[in-house]
């Protein structure tokens, strides 16, 4: 592979060969492509210790809290599949969450991931379309699903979703693992705890579907956090193409869908009068 080099000069505040380790990267990618592409049920990895000791610590420790004004509440029509606090916003991240975010954009990383993954030509999301910051509390969730598959602004094709975790302590009574199921939604076939400074990486198409459907049993003073990058090509395969589309959720085996009280009165209220009503918790 081509040796990946920083793009800013020693000592510099910040700079990517600062916050990623770029010779681990070149080192083992020629392996981790080879598990990217041979992973059940479709491409995807791990890659643990992502960010170089003291990054992550401080990525997390000027993650938001709840009660910012710059979070927006996602959720489905019924409240059933998607509870969750997304914030995309570039101009409010803070500065090291925002630094995180152009180092992931930049020239080496996606040549990092495009020998990683095999997709050549991979375009970021400047608009965070989706992504940015995610944060679920005690109850959320995000119900199996694929990924819309087209950006409508830049109009390009969704391929590639790149997750990093931001959760010192994760215990597996809590739930908020992220499943990946086969195509045909039968069978969970892998699951990963939301641990920090893990890298989750895995190629979007109509046949990868993924979330964490049962609610948080996270304490209540307890937050999964995660940032979320979406990468996208002009054009994509011709095997995987279809028709545009949001995002699909799908039931699991057994599974019932509820209607959520809260989340249809919202959608009945004006959001004025409904944020003065509900406030901020």
């Amino acid at each position: 592979m081509n040796a990946i080099s920083p793009i800013a000069p020693a000592g510099a505040a910040n700079t990517l060969d600062q916050v990623v380790d770029l010779q681990r990267l070149d080192a083992g990618v020629d392996g981790w492509a080879r598990q990217y592409q041979t992973a059940a049920p479709y491409p995807h990895i791990v890659i643990p210790d992502f960010l170089k000791p003291g990054v992550v610590e401080r990525l997390i420790d000027v993650f938001p809290p709840q009660s910012s004004p710059d979070w927006a509440v996602t959720h489905d029509a019924t409240g059933h599949f998607e509870q969750k606090f997304n914030m995309v916003a570039y101009e409010k991240f803070p500065d090291p969450i925002r630094n995180f975010f152009d180092i992931m954009n930049s020239r080496p990383i996606l040549e990092f991931l495009e020998q990683l993954t095999g997709i050549d030509g991979l375009i970021p999301d400047p608009h965070f379309y989706g992504g940015g910051l995610h944060m679920l509390k005690r109850g959320g969730r995000l119900g199996l699903h694929v990924d819309f598959n087209r950006h409508k602004k830049m109009q390009l094709d969704r391929r590639l979703n790149a997750l990093l975790y931001l959760n010192p302590v994760w215990k597996p009574e809590w739930k908020g693992e992220l499943e990946l199921w086969n195509e045909d939604v039968s069978q969970k076939v892998a699951s990963y705890p939301p641990i920090a400074n893990q890298l989750l990486v895995f190629s979007t198409t109509e046949k990868s579907y993924h979330g964490h459907p049962d609610p948080l049993e996270c304490p209540e003073d307890v937050r999964r956090r995660s940032l979320a990058l979406y990468y996208y090509t002009n054009g994509r395969p011709e095997e995987e193409q279809a028709a545009d589309h949001t995002t699909r959720f799908k039931l699991r085996p057994g599974e019932k869908q509820k209607w959520s009280p809260k989340v249809v009165a919202k959608q009945l209220t004006p959001p004025f009068l409904w944020e003065m009503l509900a406030g901020r918790k």
